[in-house]
């Protein structure tokens, strides 16, 4: 009888120690295979979605394994994976803006000397062909420069540039000549207020880069209509254009742009960059202003909105009149009774210098381009109160 309750005894345990061998079988394959999941699915997803591409970072493979250690040393694996991928992508992002604004700087210092070469041969030269061409030549350089310092104040400096108090009709003029499409831009209305010193730079920037983007994504034929609308606290310049419109996920990804508060990435900004919205929101977030673009416009395409608020605004100063150089002088003839000689002046009339149309077409389109081009250089470059660095 003993003996068989040892036999018993000695099978009861042999098959404990089976099923606990199968067990342990099963669960060292569930390890491997939650181990599979994450070397194959989990961490390379995990780095895409650090690069900034769409992709959703799945799971654990076996949610019953979620109360155990190794579920828990899987998660401490993922988080330190995910923490050094966070630290080498701001290295690589700070050392590719450190790049980018060495260069920029280089290329900014250039094309001001270039600069300089056109304007003085603008003054050395009459001939309306040569100045055609020069004109040509500067607006290309207006808009190289814009795009330096562009790139340059989404790397992290400041515009660089210290500007005398403009009237908001000039800044807008001044945006219009550093885009390419600047003949499509045509401004309806006026103002009587002048954006303060230290916002002129920043907004004439910002106000380009949504001209730019609303003469870009519509057809070539239309125009962008630019419209002041005053408010009991500030300005807003809007912007509308018969363009193509934005979907509602990328409406709300410049939404999210243009508040400013977002690091902006620029690895994340596509290929070819669209800086237009984070350049906007940058400088919108520095200098008090606020951009927004959730509203369609009446032509089909977007509304773009620029709003000043008081702090940044000034009433305009009334121009003295100059001399009229025109007038008789007192003594009309010679010491020997012939008459003199006067120089006739050609004086161009006021309103077709300021309050003309200046859209396609438009005899002044060129004069308003020069004259905004002119107020985008009008004072001297000094650098940025704000900030020691300067982005030329």
């Amino acid at each position: 009888m003993a003996l068989w309750v040892a036999l018993a005894a000695i099978v009861v345990i042999l098959l404990a120690f089976l099923v606990s061998l199968q067990r342990l079988k099963f669960q060292s394959r569930l390890r491997d295979e939650e181990a599979h999941h994450l070397v194959t699915r989990r961490l390379p997803a995990l780095m895409d979605a650090e690069r900034g591409l769409p992709i959703d970072v799945p799971g654990p493979l076996r949610p019953n394994l979620a109360d155990t250690p190794f579920h828990q040393e899987m998660q401490t694996v993922i988080g330190q994976f995910a923490g050094f991928a966070d630290e080498t992508r701001q290295r690589a992002d700070r050392a590719a803006k450190a790049t980018m604004i060495s260069t920029m700087r280089g290329v900014q210092s250039l094309a001001n000397e270039q600069q300089l070469a056109i304007s003085e041969m603008q003054h050395e030269h009459d001939d309306p062909a040569v100045l055609a061409g020069l004109m040509k030549i500067d607006h290309a350089n207006s808009q190289l420069v814009r795009r330096a310092q562009a790139t340059a104040v989404l790397c992290g400096t400041w515009p660089g540039q210290q500007r005398s108090a403009a009237p908001v009709l000039d800044v807008v003029r001044g945006a219009t000549s550093r885009i390419r499409d600047y003949l499509r831009i045509e401004a309806h209305s006026e103002s009587e207020l002048s954006v303060s010193s230290r916002a002129v730079e920043p907004v004439v920037l910002a106000l380009a880069e949504l001209l730019d983007n609303a003469a870009r994504y519509s057809q070539p034929a239309t125009q962008v209509q630019v419209h002041f609308q005053p408010a009991h606290n500030g300005l807003s310049i809007v912007v509308d254009d018969a363009g193509v419109g934005m979907n509602p996920e990328a409406r709300e990804r410049a939404k999210a742009l243009l508040t400013g508060r977002e690091v902006v990435d620029i690895n994340k900004l596509g290929d070819p960059p669209q800086i237009g919205f984070a350049l906007a929101g940058v400088l919108a977030a520095r200098y008090g202003f606020k951009v927004f673009v959730e509203a369609a416009s009446p032509y089909g395409g977007m509304r773009a909105v620029l709003f000043l608020p008081n702090e940044l605004l000034t009433k305009a100063e009334t121009p003295v009149p100059a001399p009229a150089m025109n007038e008789p002088a007192a003594d009309q003839h010679t010491s020997t009774g012939l008459p003199k000689r006067q120089r006739r002046s050609h004086a161009v009339p006021a309103q077709s210098a300021e309050h003309g149309s200046w859209g396609t077409g438009k005899p002044s389109v060129m004069g308003a381009w020069q004259r905004g081009s002119l107020t985008g250089r009008g004072s001297e470059d000094e650098p940025d109160d704000e900030k020691g660095t300067s982005a030329s």
